[in-house]
């Protein structure tokens, strides 16, 4: 049975006087799901974003939310109380404190008493933010200023979340407590839509990705299936022999593609076509031949290679 569609648009367009930012997008997520959105500066992703959020006129197309559909020239409230939007440049309150910041949104919400004392506790230790509840927001670190925004954003209990590049900016620390917080959210039941630079994050959080380039979206599918599609085998080998016996046994192996020696190591980084059953058959075989191996450990190309390896394409 089909899943549920959090997000469903179709010939979705946006141009800016003569400048196509985003150009006949059909995006669908899963309701449940945490996507990615990748793709360079200029590709488009805050604009789509913006147009999810109906922060932004669409030129052309249809967006629904839910089965719900965003109408055009309308305010759609009841549409946006169920989404919550996360810019990459909201401006804080820096002379308001933590718990009053939140509590006006709060009532900017129309969260209602007791509901609104209770909702600002929840999403405040959610955000490991209680300690700093009577805080002046301009003393606060930029990763807690992050913390803070996105719990203004779940204030309103949505569930659909957009982010756009929620973590650009944070220290590695920071960034690794906001993924904590958006797993939270996922395992709560919320769709969570994200754009980011840090592949890495993205990789670790996202159970689909959206590839976007110059306002076309190239490529959409779950993060398993385009590993299983784009994402090369690597085997790192290293041997008590020599190099040179490990790289002529290696040519009697279809499968294997090609090698490097990485520098300064004496290790061998071999691309293997093969699948993980492959790789143990082709372990099982040098040691039959006599390379003395003393590693021999499979990965596979991360997201970063293979959103490298599809911008190529798109170029060439």
């Amino acid at each position: 049975m089909a899943k549920e569609l959090a997000i469903d648009t179709r010939g979705l367009t946006k141009q800016f006087e003569r400048h196509v930012a985003v150009n006949d997008v059909d995006l669908q997520v899963e309701a449940g799901a945490v996507y990615g959105l990748i793709g360079p500066n200029g590709a488009g992703k805050t604009t789509l974003i913006r147009m999810l959020a109906a922060a932004e006129e669409p030129t052309t197309g249809e967006i629904y939310i839910s089965g719900d559909r965003l109408l055009r020239d309308e305010s759609n409230p009841k549409l946006k109380q169920r989404l919550g939007y996360l810019p990459d440049d909201y401006p804080l309150y820096d002379d308001l404190n933590v718990w009053d910041y939140l509590d006006y949104f709060g009532r900017l919400y129309r969260l209602r008493e007791p509901h609104r004392t209770r909702r600002l506790r929840e999403v405040l230790e959610l955000v490991q933010l209680t300690s700093k509840r009577n805080s002046p927001i301009s003393t606060l670190s930029r990763g807690m200023k992050q913390r803070l925004s996105l719990a203004r954003t779940i204030l309103h209990e949505p569930i659909l979340l957009l982010l756009d590049e929620p973590v650009s900016g944070l220290d590695p620390i920071a960034r690794m407590q906001f993924r904590e917080i958006i797993k939270t959210l996922q395992e709560a039941g919320m769709t969570i839509l994200i754009s980011s630079h840090v592949l890495s994050d993205l990789a670790e959080l996202c159970t689909a990705v959206g590839i976007m380039e110059l306002g076309y979206l190239v490529e959409s599918a779950p993060l398993k299936e385009l590993y299983q599609r784009l994402s090369r085998q690597e085997i790192l080998m290293s041997t008590l022999g020599n190099l040179e016996a490990l790289k002529a046994e290696l040519k009697n192996y279809p499968l294997v593609e090609d090698w490097d020696v990485v520098k300064g190591t004496g290790h061998l980084r071999v691309r293997f076509s093969g699948n993980q059953q492959d790789c143990a058959e082709l372990l099982r075989s040098l040691i039959a031949a006599g390379i003395p191996l003393t590693e021999f450990h499979c990965t596979q190309e991360d997201l970063e290679t293979i959103f490298l390896k599809l911008g190529h394409q798109q170029v060439s």
